[in-house]
């Protein structure tokens, strides 16, 4: 028997990615966001969702530019912390010693030592309520080689993404491989006859 939760925001797991903007002064700030996901294929875009009150908020609408940077499992508590402390009382990249680099193709930083950077141009902004939507467009990704499969794309289990369980606030590692996409539930389809 399922028991109703109510409508509450626990989709889970989220992703625990690292949004970086520049200030108005130009200072490079990165948060945590836990609500975003790739959201069309055709322009590659990526969505994010975030409150008016952060510093993130109004820099990204400023710049019309952001960048995601995914952290590894050995970066958990880096990413918490950009997530305790605001970009407008600290700075984040001195705080914890990672080097701010400035992206190629978008006007924003990202985390140099974390393996995966996604730039994003701004696309549009929809006011959904307490958060809003960012969606932006990919205009470059960037990955360490050394989580890459002989293909060139990004190994999951080499990277080790940290994710994000909301309503009991814990962070995991993602699980084992279970199978290859659009292939193992073809076990399941009925004998064409």
């Amino acid at each position: 028997m399922k028991k109703s939760l109510g409508a509450k925001t626990i989709a889970s797991p989220v992703p625990a990615w690292a949004i970086g903007t520049y200030s108005g002064d130009g200072k490079p700030n990165v948060m945590t966001a836990a609500w975003g996901s790739i959201c069309c294929s055709r322009p590659p875009c990526m969505a994010v969702a975030l409150r008016q009150a952060t510093s993130t908020y109004g820099n990204m609408v400023a710049r019309q530019a952001f960048t995601i940077s995914i952290p590894s499992q050995e970066q958990v508590r880096e990413i918490d912390y950009i997530g305790l402390v605001s970009g407008r009382d600290r700075d984040k990249f001195a705080d914890l010693g990672l080097t701010p680099g400035r992206a190629e193709h978008v006007d924003a930083p990202y985390i140099q030592e974390f393996p995966v950077i996604i730039e994003c141009k701004l696309l549009h902004k929809i006011e959904l309520g307490l958060h809003t939507q960012f969606i932006g467009e990919t205009m470059d990704i960037k990955a360490d080689e050394s989580i890459l499969d002989g293909k060139g794309h990004v190994d999951a289990s080499k990277l080790r993404p940290v994710v994000f369980t909301p309503g009991i606030r814990t962070y995991h590692g993602l699980g084992d491989y279970l199978g290859r996409a659009f292939s193992i539930g073809r076990e399941i389809l009925p004998d064409e006859e």
